[in-house]
């Protein structure tokens, strides 16, 4: 066994003795009683973790990648949660091929609660160093699965400057007359997110599909542009 993989059984007991069942209730219902919880708060389980992210920031990808899996096997959600620190921690490393992995976990458990941290990082990461990867995104926007969409719709919300412009726009024409709350908020964050850096070209796409930009799409991508 790995040192990072020890490491991983150390947390497991450490956040199972630090949890505190009265607090389930209320996380369950925040997730719409899709998930278990433990009941460990973000502040204590980040406390509880540091131990794990040392070993995990001097540990090879792969054995990263293998753990995360581990975390996405657990049963209740804060396992997934330190699973998207791990990744977002190491998002550097990984190689173009890893991408297969990370989708695996985009659709085992998906919520917005994950499928956000997983879009930024470390697909996002992924996609800005390997950029014929943006060919995979030009498939996920396609696809039926909400949440694989999603990850294509936000995987460029750090690129800044570097976004490509072209991409999003036709990733947001695609899918605005997608009925799924999901999808149009992010559609809407997406645009919202790039106007902090190009604020007309964003006034002008909102301007110019405004009939088939949904009135959520519309409302969060002007948000900050009044």
């Amino acid at each position: 066994m790995s040192e990072l993989h020890e490491a991983f059984e150390h947390l497991t007991t450490d956040l199972r003795a630090v949890a505190d069942p009265e607090k389930v209730p209320k996380m369950v219902a925040y997730m719409k009683d899709n998930f278990a919880f433990l009941g460990v708060t973000s502040p204590i389980r980040k406390a509880a973790q540091k131990p794990f992210m040392v070993v995990a920031r001097r540990s090879d990808p792969d054995d990263v990648l293998d753990v995360a899996d581990r975390c996405w096997a657990q049963e209740e959600r804060e396992f997934q949660y330190v699973g998207c620190e791990l990744l977002r921690a190491r998002a550097k490393t990984f190689h173009a091929d890893d991408l297969s992995r990370l989708h695996a976990l985009i659709v085992d458990k998906p919520w917005w609660d994950t499928i956000d941290a997983l879009a930024a990082h470390p697909v996002g990461t992924l996609v800005s160093r390997f950029p014929e990867l943006g060919k995979t995104m030009d498939l996920w926007i396609d696809d039926e699965n909400m949440w694989v969409a999603r990850v294509a719709i936000l995987h460029q919300l750090r690129f800044k400057h570097d976004l490509d412009q072209a991409r999003l726009f036709d990733y947001v024409e695609k899918r605005a007359g997608d009925t799924e709350f999901f999808i149009r908020k992010a559609l809407g964050w997406a645009l919202r997110d790039y106007a902090r850096v190009a604020p007309d070209a964003v006034r002008e796409f909102v301007a110019r599909h405004h009939d088939a930009l949904s009135g959520l799409t519309r409302r969060e991508a002007m948000k900050h542009l009044r």
